[in-house]
């Protein structure tokens, strides 16, 4: 009996084993696995630039396409933190949750609900408590406000300076003709001495002339200048061919480019050594208006005029001025400084410009300066800055300016070049400000050749 019942029990257990064995198991919750959330790798984000360089009238609209390299979906949080170029924190703003297949990108529009004031902004856009990208962008920039903060005395002392360099300094110009080019010169001439008391300041230049000029027909005159020297030990210095329909002169103002090669780091022929004696040019006796480096440099941007005034070739009623950095400075310096009027200047990425909220936004050149003023405050020495400070010096220019700017520029970023192009009296439809939404301090492709059409465009 007991082995009777025993043979059931086996049999019914058995039975039950087999249909447990043929029923499918109950599904999961969902088809992906469970992953360590820590084991994934970070979304990845861009923002295409929009036709305006993300430059907008008033809310941001920008799209943002977020990458999801895993194999999960993934699901987050997306937040923007707002800030202003001087990256005090604006507002953050919370734009919900977003869900990112897995191995997909996703476009995300994302509309920047805030009242902005003109100026220039970073959207940090955030995801899994992380940045995972950095829009620049810019509202309204020609209606920022970059104050003039000129000293009393500011005309006085620039009409001191260009009287001094007209009347006391003889600039002996000299050309000598380059080895192996055609109408092309290295120029030698005087221009103002470091202090008032001090010797006059030995400086060059290349000078090239159209290949079929006369003197009896005149060209339209390009001087090009320079940004901060470099000295890169490891490359010649630029020397150009003449093949050109202006006449151009590529200037080194004092201390700078030819002034600071030796023979061997140029490739003009010419057996010479020049040597900069100035170190570092923004701190050269800083603190001494009378003695600084950019009065000098900027009366030997008005010394380039006045040379160009004695080459026949030359049509005066179209003298044009471009530069990038500090050669975007001296380009405003020349304008507003000369006697003889612009019919044009081109400025890129623009150095010297608006000092006080300057030194707010970057490094440098605040930590120089503030190394260099020895006990003056910090209201003496933006006070002494003001003399050489490209928006106040622009409100003395009325010709037609090009600039452009790059929005993610830390060496002179966009508020500084936007003060002196808005300080500028040249009416509106005669300026143009070129933004690139990726650019930093560089000057974007083609620019060369924006420049030239510009100036022809402008010609008189």
């Amino acid at each position: 009996m007991i082995k009777k019942l025993l043979g059931i029990f086996v049999s019914a257990f058995l039975a039950v084993a087999f249909a447990f064995s043929c029923t499918p198991a109950p599904a999961a919750d969902d088809d992906e696995p469970i992953v360590d959330p820590s084991s994934l790798s970070a979304l990845v984000a861009t923002a295409p630039v929009p036709d305006n360089n993300f430059i907008f009238d008033s809310k941001p609209q920008f799209v943002l396409k977020i990458e999801n390299r895993n194999q999960v979906t993934v699901n987050d949080e997306l937040s923007v933190k707002v800030l202003t170029d001087k990256k005090e924190t604006l507002t953050t703003l919370e734009l919900g949750k977003i869900s990112v297949p897995a191995s997909s990108t996703i476009d995300k529009e994302i509309t920047l609900d805030y009242d902005f004031k003109p100026g220039f902004y970073r959207a940090r856009c955030i995801i899994q408590k992380r940045s995972v990208r950095a829009v620049d962008f810019g509202i309204r920039p020609t209606e920022i406000v970059s104050a003039p903060d000129m000293q009393n005395d500011f005309t006085a002392f620039w009409e001191d300076a260009i009287s001094e360099l007209k009347d006391k300094v003889q600039m002996n110009p000299k050309l000598t003709a380059l080895p192996g080019k055609t109408n092309v010169y290295l120029v030698e001439m005087n221009s103002i001495p470091d202090n008032v008391s001090g010797p006059e300041v030995l400086i060059h230049a290349y000078l090239a002339i159209p290949l079929d000029a006369s003197a009896t027909k005149k060209y339209p005159v390009l001087i090009h200048f320079e940004g901060y020297d470099t000295q890169n030990p490891s490359g010649k210095m630029y020397c150009p061919s003449g093949a050109s329909d202006f006449i151009e002169l590529y200037m080194s103002n004092r201390g700078q480019m030819i002034n600071n090669r030796t023979a061997a780091q140029r490739s003009d022929g010419i057996d010479e050594d020049y040597k900069n004696i100035y170190g570092d040019w923004f701190a050269f006796n800083f603190g001494l208006r009378d003695n600084y480096y950019y009065r000098g440099a900027y009366m030997d941007c008005v010394q380039a005029v006045r040379f160009i005034e004695t080459l026949e070739e030359a049509d005066l009623n179209n003298i044009f001025a471009e530069g990038k950095s500090q050669g975007g400075a001296f380009s405003y310096a020349c304008a507003a400084l000369s006697p003889r009027p612009l019919a044009g200047i081109a400025p890129g990425v623009a150095f010297m410009g608006d000092f006080p909220d300057y030194f707010q936004i970057v490094d440098w050149p605040g930590s120089t300066a503030k190394a260099n003023k020895g006990s003056m405050t910090d209201d003496e020495m933006y006070a002494f800055l003001s003399y050489f400070d490209t928006k106040n010096l622009a409100t003395r220019i009325s010709c037609p300016i090009m600039a452009n700017m790059g929005l993610k520029d830390v060496t002179c970023p966009p508020h500084t070049n936007i003060a002196p192009f808005n300080n500028a009296l040249t009416p509106a439809s005669e300026k143009e400000m070129h933004y690139y939404a990726e650019m930093g301090h560089d000057i974007p492709k083609g620019w060369d050749g924006m420049v030239k059409k510009f100036f022809k465009a402008h010609m008189k």
